[in-house]
């Protein structure tokens, strides 16, 4: 299942309006084309993984602020009933496990990274920090320059303002847990 690009272009146009910009002052600050936004919030595109994170690094707002509703006291997740977000030509598959909590100023992703996946990241605003835990399978990551390799049951904290990025060069599909959290 894919998420509702309907949902996604209102969660959008919402978030601009908000902010009070218009699309050519998103478009400037996100460098994502002002074409591009207006069919994303007409819910005429649907945009890749990249795209969205372009877009909410640019207007400073979590990620799953276009994924998912605010969540109840609790939540019990279960992934077969939630919406997938697949970019890299179907090698990369997020779910949102809990979406933006502004008490906690973070949010949750499972991530599968099919073998051969390779996905590169955009640097998040200053203060994001990212935290991976490789529940099964190996994973190749790039920070700042720097390689290094998870293999199940290890995790990785860093600060999400610098360059990074996912690769499976393994034959097995990678399953990570993905928290991401945000300055005050």
């Amino acid at each position: 299942m894919n998420m509702d690009n309907q949902t996604i272009g209102k969660r959008l146009k919402k978030a601009r309006q908000n902010l009070n910009m218009t699309l050519d002052e998103l478009a400037e600050v996100t460098g994502v084309s002002k074409p591009m936004l207006g069919q994303i919030e007409r819910g005429q595109s649907s945009p890749t993984v990249t795209t969205l994170w372009k877009i909410a690094t640019g207007m400073k707002i979590p990620f799953s602020s276009f994924l998912q509703e605010q969540g109840a006291e609790y939540t019990v997740v279960n992934l077969q009933e939630r919406d997938v977000l697949i970019e890299e030509n179907g090698a990369m598959k997020v779910y949102t496990l809990f979406a933006f909590d502004p008490i906690r100023s973070c949010e949750a992703f499972y991530i599968e990274f099919e073998s051969g996946c390779e996905h590169m990241s955009d640097k998040h605003n200053d203060g994001v920090e990212e935290y991976i835990f490789v529940i099964h399978g190996k994973l190749d990551m790039v920070l700042n320059g720097t390689e290094i390799t998870l293999g199940e049951k290890q995790a990785v904290r860093f600060e999400a303002n610098i360059p990074h990025s996912y690769v499976n060069p393994y034959k097995d599909t990678c399953n990570i847990y993905n928290f991401i959290f945000y300055k005050e």
